[in-house]
Order: structure tokens, then sequence, then C-alpha cells
């Protein structure tokens, strides 16, 4: 596995955790290190005070200094509109604690259940719909994984079991087995899904010791990862993403429309042609989760949808992701067609 970062630093920390403890918290840092005027500062470290910056180097380098426009960089710097509060907007729009079963354990869709497994994130996207979950207390973790499994267990008609956060992959190997060792003896799961953005902004988490704990996994393991832009997938993603190929696992992307990042064709199509290439198949294309402090991010409907028929007219259909749009209460994610 030469192709693969080293699991080990000199220091005996592995990389990825070296990274992440490194990440940029600071917005004064951040600006600095992009060159980026220091007016943007005061509202920054307001903004930072309803939700932390947080954003590891290796992301940063991918950004083009002094361009406050960056499709990267406005991911993930706090700003003022994010103080704004319009109507139709909450801390739950996705009805997370509806579905709650349990601490941590969602279960909205038939057949599957979700795990929140950690609040950990390595990058803190601004339009994230769980920004105000109450991670503390709503985490399947919490007491260990016994009791989690226990209901699991009960639960002889479900079939997928999704990692979800927080970020799973924030989470060490020793402490994920202890949940899949689990999960493997309960022999009606027969997929793991795991939905994480470390292999985008934090690729050197795919090393040998994430590998062989996938590798002893029962059950078939999907990961959706999470870009929005072709400019995030380097040599790095690139590799990170062919070796988790290599060890048979199934890459689906999925994005978030977001206005002044991607809510154009060219973007949206270079990111399904790079995805493809690194062996990830667009899976979803997300409208907005409708979350305190994300409203600057809205693209309409319409517009939303006359950029699928422009990806249609451009791309293989394979290439081009479900425009879909999570609804609280709602069997499935509700796919967004024109009916007019």
């Amino acid at each position: 596995m030469s192709h693969i970062i080293p699991r080990i630093q000199p220091t005996g920390q592995p990389a990825w955790q070296t990274s992440l403890a490194q990440a940029i918290r600071d917005p004064q840092v951040l600006l600095q290190q992009l060159k980026l005027p220091a007016t943007l500062l005061a509202a920054a470290r307001q903004a930072a005070t309803q939700f932390p910056l947080r954003v590891p180097q290796g992301f940063v380098q991918r950004m083009h200094p002094g361009d406050a426009n960056d499709p990267l960089l406005l991911q993930v710097l706090p700003l003022h509109l994010e103080l704004q509060s319009p109507p139709g907007y909450g801390t739950d729009p996705v009805g997370d604690h509806h579905a709650e079963q349990r601490a941590g354990v969602l279960q909205k869709y038939q057949g599957r259940t979700l795990l929140i497994t950690t609040g950990a994130c390595a990058v803190h996207c601004r339009y994230c719909f769980r920004r105000h979950y109450p991670y503390a207390e709503s985490n399947a973790a919490r007491d260990g994984w016994d009791d989690t499994v226990s209901l699991l267990r009960q639960q002889t008609d479900l079939q997928e079991v999704i990692l979800s956060g927080g970020d799973p992959l924030t989470l060490t190997e020793s402490r994920l087995q202890a949940l899949t060792d689990q999960l493997n003896r309960l022999e009606h799961i027969r997929y793991v899904r795991i939905h994480s953005r470390l292999p985008v902004v934090l690729p050197e988490r795919v090393n040998e010791a994430l590998l062989t704990w996938l590798d002893s996994i029962h059950a078939k393991v999907v990961m959706v990862i999470h870009s929005n832009h072709a400019q995030e997938l380097n040599h790095e993603v690139a590799t990170a993403c062919r070796a988790l190929k290599g060890a048979g696992v199934e890459l689906l992307n999925q994005s978030v429309l977001l206005k002044g990042i991607n809510d154009n064709t060219d973007s949206l199509c270079q990111l399904s042609t790079t995805l493809f290439d690194l062996g990830v198949l667009p899976y979803y294309l997300h409208q907005l989760d409708r979350v305190a402090g994300a409203a600057h991010f809205e693209v309409d409907d319409q517009h939303a949808l006359q950029l699928i028929e422009q990806l249609r007219q451009r791309l293989p259909g394979y290439l081009v992701p479900r425009l879909v749009r999570e609804v609280s209460g709602q069997p499935y994610k509700q796919p967004l067609f024109d009916l007019t």
C-alpha cells in the first residue's frame, strides 16, 4: 500500500490526527494566510461565536489567496450574513429530533437507521444542517455502543446502518471497530453506509489502519463523500478515493447547491466529471436545508431545475446527480421535478 499516506508519524501520532489538531480555528489566521482584508475580521469573529471556524490547512491550501469569493473559502469563512434570521429557517430543518428512537439513533426511512456517532468534524461547513444539533445529549456512543446495538438487534427488518455525525471518520479505528464488531453479529444488516467529508478535506485519514478496519466489516460498505466543487479534488483526494475503491468500498458523492459557490452549469459539470475520474458516482445534489445561519446560500428551485436540465444536455445520465430536498416527516428524500 505504498500509495497510501503513512499511518504513523515519527511522533507516533497518525498523520491525520496531527492535521486535525492543526486545523485553523481563528478567523484572523485564515484571513492573514489568504492575504484577505482585515475588514472581514470583525464580522467573521462575530459569526464564529454562533458556529466556530474550523478548517484543515490542507483544504486552505486549495484556496486562491486574495480571492474573497473563492468557492472553497465561502464554504468555511464565517460571515455577517449568518447573523440574519429570515422566516422559515430553524435549528432542526430536517426533523432529526422527531426521528430519534433513542439518543443519537435516528430512523426516518424504512429499513435504514442513522447513528450520530460523534459531534466532531474536520471542517465546519457554514451551511451545515446540524450546526445547532445537541451532540452532547444525542450521541449513539455516549454510553458505549451496547444499548444502540441492542436496539438494532431487535429491528430485524433493518437492512442498512448509516454512520453519520459530525463525521464518523474523526473517531479512531478502535472506537469504530468496537461498533462494527457488534454490527458484524447482526445478520440482517446488509449494508453499512458511512457519510464523511474527511476523504475530501482531510484525505490523509484514508490510511492503512482505516482500510484494515473497512475490510473487517462483513456487510457491504458504501461511503458517501461530500464535495461541492471540483477545486476541492486535488491529487491527495484522488489517492484517497482510489485507495477506498481498491478496498472494495462503493463511493458516492453528495453535494449541496450553494449560491455563489456551485450554482452554475460549468462548476457542476466539472464536479461530476472529476468525481467520476476518481471512481466516485455523483449521487445527490441537495437543495439547501433551511438551517438558521445559512439563508444566504439558498438557490431558488427554478434555477436549480434549470441547472439540472443543462446538466442532462451536457453529461451522460449517470453523471447527473439527483436533485432532492429533505423534508421532515417524508418517507424518502423528495426529488425536484419541473411540473410546469
